[in-house]
């Protein structure tokens, strides 16, 4: 256990070190910053008063020297200030970061509910009816654009009904709990809609795939009602690859929560690095990047994790092997 932690923790460093200095010079080079916005605010400023604010920012220096800088700061503890909220880049990012991970950690928990059942039914009733229309509402989950799933439930539910608020995060004036639950049916219900299909998919896959092992057969032979087999026995081994695919689609998730977050004016980590990019606010949109770059590799983790627990074979000696 101890080696396998070892591991994972240097191989996760390694990552964020190659995933900032990435990140960071694809930033660089975006075309103009902070000052060229100030430029643009302010028509009094000169060419060389603009010269001498990159100088005292050190925006005129080469980029691996810039990102020198700015990784020197990170590691101890200063990841900078947001341009467009004026305060620590942390104070913006941290209840952000706790609204996406309540929208996302939803959305999965739901897909994963109804995933697992429908998918069963339609591994153990193949080529049927249901069967059929299961695939087709698949497919159809997965190649719908979030964006445009998003506007369509925005018209129904919140324009045409009036069921649900089309935005936002809460009532002015209101705030409560129940408040906040009905402005996340809407973005949640898009999540889900978008990643169930695909989920459902391979929970199909993998249980037809164990159906026809030997263990099953065995477990039939031996007298276990149908329920037993799948349930108890079919569904645990099945449920290992799907862990891969929730494990790396939560990053996804994670990441594609940008235009959910964005269509909805939810105010968590994706509509925050739209919002910074857009403000020439770099800083900040870096520093949520690689806070989602962090979100998929302890997807990755848990899926390690939960590999251990769902199959008795596996131990994290061979994980780290």
């Amino acid at each position: 256990m101890g080696r396998f932690l070892v591991i994972r923790l240097t191989q996760g460093m390694l990552v964020l070190a190659a995933m900032s200095f990435l990140i960071y010079a694809l930033i660089g080079l975006m075309p103009g910053d902070p000052i060229d916005e100030m430029i643009a605010a302010n028509p009094h400023l000169t060419s060389a008063d603009a010269e001498a604010l990159r100088q005292r920012y050190g925006l005129d220096l080469p980029i691996t020297e810039r990102y020198g800088n700015w990784a020197a700061s990170a590691l101890a503890g200063d990841l900078g200030y947001s341009r467009v909220h004026s305060v620590p880049v942390l104070e913006v990012l941290a209840p952000r970061l706790v609204n996406t991970l309540i929208l996302v950690g939803s959305s999965v928990v739901l897909a994963v509910l109804l995933a697992i059942p429908i998918g069963v039914y339609a591994a153990t009733h193949p080529y049927t009816r249901t069967d059929t229309a299961v695939n087709l509402m698949c497919f159809a989950g997965i190649s719908i654009p979030p964006f445009w799933l998003a506007l369509m439930l925005i018209i129904l539910f919140a324009v045409i009904l009036g069921w649900f608020p089309a935005g936002g995060m809460l009532t002015v004036g209101d705030g409560g709990l129940a408040d906040r639950l009905s402005h996340m049916v809407l973005p949640v219900a898009t999540l889900t809609l978008v990643t169930v299909g695909d989920y459902t998919r391979h929970v199909r896959a993998a249980v037809q795939e164990q159906i026809r092992q030997d263990y099953v057969r065995t477990a039939r032979a031996k007298g276990l009602s149908q329920a037993a087999v799948v349930w108890r026995h079919t569904l645990r081994n099945a449920l290992i690859p799907v862990v891969t695919v929730v494990a790396l689609g939560f990053g996804n998730i994670f990441s594609g929560a940008l235009i959910t977050e964005t269509m909805f004016a939810y105010l968590g980590t994706g509509k925050l690095i739209y919002d910074s990019i857009l403000g020439n606010d770099f800083n900040t949109a870096m520093v949520a990047l690689l806070f989602v770059t962090l979100m998929v590799l302890v997807g990755n983790f848990l899926a390690d994790t939960l590999y251990v627990a769902l199959d008795p074979r596996i131990s994290f000696a061979s994980r780290s092997a």
